[in-house]
């Protein structure tokens, strides 16, 4: 698994963030969170994915705006790692700062609950998720070759990790 960040395209308004809100994923969000995965990514996690996730009680959040879902995350944690599984923004809400959003909320919630250091994978492809997680502060660790699924291949990962403080 892997996290996509899905958050660059043209830039658009910043949302106030007043306007949007967290809250955990459930089971009835996944038919919503399919469709938004479909559109954001050629090769999408299907809907069962989504479900082992959520059976294994893994960390999984929506970001909503005005009841409606705009983007979501689910990480793994233990032993004081934390994983990005999977951070998307729906593709006509990208550009707004939801991504920053969700990606802090990552960091803020593996610190809540011990993890020292975060771990993600992100397709070399994927310039604005990369800029994204080099501005929150990630560095590049190291590369999985043919970790992706692509249209006639295989595309490598880049892996990225972020060393957590402890709350002040």
């Amino acid at each position: 698994m892997s996290a996509r960040a899905s958050d660059a395209g043209s830039p658009r308004a910043k949302v106030d963030p007043a306007t949007t809100a967290l809250r955990p994923m459930r089971e009835d969000d996944l038919p919503t969170i399919q469709a938004i995965e479909d559109r954001a990514y050629p090769f999408p996690w299907t809907i069962g994915i989504f479900r082992d996730c959520l059976r294994a009680d893994y960390p999984a959040w929506v970001l909503h705006r005005d009841g409606a879902i705009v983007g979501y995350f689910l990480m793994s944690l233990g032993a004081g790692e934390a994983h990005v599984l999977n951070v998307c923004v729906a593709p006509e809400h990208q550009g707004c700062g939801h991504g920053r959003r969700l990606l802090r909320s990552i960091l803020q919630l593996a610190r809540a609950r011990g993890a020292q250091r975060v771990f993600l994978e992100v397709r070399p492809s994927n310039t604005g998720a990369i800029k994204l997680y080099f501005d929150e502060g990630f560095n590049e660790i190291g590369r999985r070759p043919r970790y992706y699924p692509a249209k006639d291949s295989r595309e490598d990962a880049l892996v990225m990790a972020i060393e957590l403080l402890p709350p002040e």
